[in-house]
């Protein structure tokens, strides 16, 4: 048998040349040429971000002192101090209307009329039974007089007679009738009083036609017009709205279940309406209702405050927020709330526990042991930490804390005095 053979090979295999060989070492150098390129870009990330993540910079604002002022916030509506509804008693067409919105009036004034065409009848009808229940009266008196000389002629005869004429049945007849006499006498007179009260009422009817004002005030509405027919049978229709005076109002807020306790009578308020951007109105609490009232499931209280409104600039029934100062320091040391909440974090070590990740290592946290430290300084509500740089690393400063007002806080300590930076919060730095 014959093999074919490969003269190449043969040659190389001849010359100690071995081409595959050499062009796996050929690849092997460019791979690990490769690798290391990788690793090398690899490392530069890791350490530029490392870099990054380690720049921190913190923002700070300094103490401060002055006057804090802490208020509740609450929303309401302005009424009058005294708003009277004016109805009509009577049922009729309204004649004339005397006054229009906006108009002043005094007590007694007319405001409108009713017709009084039926309410005239109705006098006249009781004048005159009045007038026939007074005959009624004289024609009895005469009956009670002629029963009464009856009587007495009987008497008399019975006297002259020894006690024979008239019979003791005539006699007792006599006497009868002249009470029966005495008793319509009586239902008579019963009558003219009772005509004389139905004319005092139809008389107060007529009278009634006429609408006046009860107090001195304005008309805040009209809800009448001449030629209306007015129904009053189960409840007086409301005619006029009149307010006795808009130069002092109510603001009536609702005060939420929360800051209730700290509201009471005699705190000074301000408030805003929408009518007068940038004004502010001053008030004072009088009242803070123990009543309650539920909308929505929040639980409020009415509270009601005096305003002055000598310029009448304000409105009946203007939306008006209020912030009822229940609290104010003079001349306090006050640090931004912000202060209070910030909480350092605190970078791993360098060297890394084994088994730690590389995100592990980068990324900062909080230390174990301050973390339990602040939580334990903290147990009491009134003492906190805040935060100073000093040479260019953090100290906590123990601070007791007061009033706030949602900005700033009072707070007492023998170490912070205004003008010491505070840390607030810390950012990343992009270098």
């Amino acid at each position: 048998m014959k093999s074919k053979t490969n003269p190449e090979f043969d040659i190389g295999q001849t010359l100690g040349i071995d081409q595959s060989s050499d062009r796996k070492k050929h690849l092997k150098r460019w791979l690990i040429v490769a690798l290391l390129a990788i690793a090398g870009v690899t490392s530069a990330v890791v350490w530029k971000g490392t870099k990054k993540s380690n720049s921190m910079q913190y923002q700070t604002q300094k103490v401060q002192r002055g006057d804090l002022t802490v208020t509740v916030t609450a929303t309401g509506a302005l009424e009058p101090t005294n708003q009277v509804d004016v109805g009509s008693e009577l049922s009729g067409i309204i004649k004339a209307v005397e006054v229009d919105y906006n108009d002043r009036v005094k007590v007694g004034q007319i405001l409108a009329r009713l017709d009084t065409d039926k309410p005239r009848a109705e006098v006249l009808q009781s004048k005159a039974a009045l007038e026939s229940a007074r005959a009624k009266v004289l024609e009895v008196r005469a009956t009670v007089k002629e029963a009464g000389d009856e009587l007495a002629r009987f008497k008399q005869v019975w006297e002259l007679s020894n006690n024979m004429v008239p019979s003791q049945h005539d006699l007792d007849a006599a006497q009868a009738a002249l009470h029966r006499a005495k008793a319509t006498e009586a239902t008579a007179t019963a009558q003219v009083s009772q005509a004389q009260a139905t004319l005092e009422a139809d008389e107060t009817d007529l009278a009634k036609t006429v609408i006046h004002s009860p107090i001195n005030g304005i008309v805040l509405t009209r809800n009448v017009e001449p030629g209306q027919t007015v129904a009053a049978s189960f409840q007086a229709p409301v005619l006029f709205t009149l307010a006795e005076d808009l130069t002092q109002m109510e603001l009536h807020v609702d005060v939420d279940e929360a800051d209730v306790g700290q509201v009471t009578k005699g705190q000074a308020a301000t408030f805003t309406v929408d009518a007068h951007p940038g004004r502010t109105f001053p008030a004072r609490i009088t009242q803070v209702r123990y009543g309650s009232q539920t909308v929505n499931g929040v639980v409020t209280y009415k509270t009601v405050l005096n305003v002055d409104n000598s310029d009448l600039s304000l409105r009946p029934g203007m939306t008006a927020t209020a912030d009822i100062t229940i609290n104010k320091v003079e001349n306090a040391i006050l640090v931004p709330n912000a202060a209070l909440r910030f909480i350092p974090p605190i970078k791993a070590k360098e060297a890394p526990s084994k088994g730690s990740s590389l995100f592990s290592r980068l990324l900062p946290r909080r230390h174990r042991s301050t973390s339990k430290q602040l939580k334990d300084s903290t147990a009491n509500n009134k003492l906190q930490h805040v935060w100073t740089l000093r040479d260019g690393k953090l100290l906590a400063i123990a601070v007791n804390i007061g009033a706030t007002d949602g900005r700033m806080t009072e707070v007492t300590s023998d170490d912070i005095e205004p003008g010491i930076p505070l840390v607030v919060d810390m950012v990343r730095s992009e270098r």
